[in-house]
């Protein structure tokens, strides 16, 4: 798998699941597709990794050493509300309470494309994250991100 692309708009229903896109769920590794984490993510938004990109972090989590404060502390912080979900009969996935809370999501969501993952976001919060992002910003942002120190020296 090469990562997901593209930006879903998705509608809640009352108990808290969303329909997974077609063209998202054809970008699925192969193995277990119906089979996900979910969990909080860096900014108000959730994460939702396909069990194939989720098995190599929880991994790397695992080997980190446990008498280091901030390895505990960063252990409990991102695996805080991380839960497996399961994509039903329907092709819908259920987003736990705690979770949809966190995020502030209403009704109206939007799935968004973050390398091996998916992001979930409340759809205005996502709209109001970029109307505060100029392009100057964005310009300066991909360049201190993209620029490689040792092609910049030459």
């Amino acid at each position: 798998m090469t990562g997901f692309i593209g930006e879903y708009e998705s509608t809640l229903d009352s108990k808290g699941r969303f329909l997974l896109p077609a063209a998202v769920k054809k970008q699925l590794p192969k193995g277990n597709p119906e089979l996900f984490v979910i969990n909080r993510g860096f900014e108000k938004c959730l994460s939702l990794y396909p069990i194939k990109s989720w098995e190599p972090i929880f991994a790397e989590i695992s080997d980190l050493n446990d008498f280091e404060p901030k390895v505990r502390q960063f252990r409990r912080y991102f695996l805080n509300g991380a839960t497996q979900v399961v994509l039903d009969s329907a092709n819908r996935l259920l987003i736990p309470k705690n979770l949809m809370e966190y995020a502030a999501l209403e009704k109206n969501i939007v799935l968004v494309s973050a390398v091996n993952k998916i992001e979930i976001w409340d759809k205005n919060k996502y709209q109001q994250f970029f109307e505060t992002f100029s392009p100057e910003a964005f310009s300066n942002l991909a360049k201190d991100v993209m620029v490689d120190d040792k092609k910049s020296e030459l």
